[in-house]
């Protein structure tokens, strides 16, 4: 009986464990592939078994600095970036990775690409973010806030 129960306790375990290190849910740091600097936070949340991602503060050396989406071409031309949602309804596939068409902006340029985010295989504090354009992609490392 101890034995069974034992199993079942590490069992339980393992598989809470599992499902914290793919938990894309939280905050995250996108990072300046040029200068290696924190750019902003982006908070992931799950709502209805889909993925969002808001920008809850950028970096800058200024102060005042209180960026806007001057390139965006729709609701979010000209709109303040922090409290930007620019992940939009991902969804889950298989290998615990969330995809989703015309999924994610870059407020940079204001345009929406596809993607595919999942968690790094050996580092659960690392979140891969890939961005497609047909064939084309670039993938970033974004980094959990701790």
């Amino acid at each position: 009986m101890r034995k069974m129960l034992l199993g079942s306790l590490m069992t339980l375990i393992s598989i809470t464990f599992t499902i914290a290190s793919n938990n894309v849910e939280g905050k995250w740091r996108t990072i300046d592939e040029e200068t290696g600097k924190i750019k902003s936070i982006v908070e992931i949340t799950r709502k209805n078994d889909k993925l969002y991602g808001t920008i809850t503060k950028v970096f800058d050396d200024n102060p005042n600095f209180d960026p806007i989406c001057e390139h965006c071409n729709d609701q979010l031309k000209n709109k303040k970036i922090v409290g930007m949602q620019i992940i939009n309804g991902l969804s889950i596939e298989k290998n615990n990775k969330w995809v989703g068409n015309k999924g994610i902006l870059d407020p940079e340029n204001g345009k929406y690409y596809n993607v595919k985010i999942w968690i790094d295989k050996n580092e659960s504090n690392i979140l891969h973010v890939r961005g497609y354009i047909a064939f084309l992609f670039r993938t970033q490392t974004w980094q959990r806030e701790r």
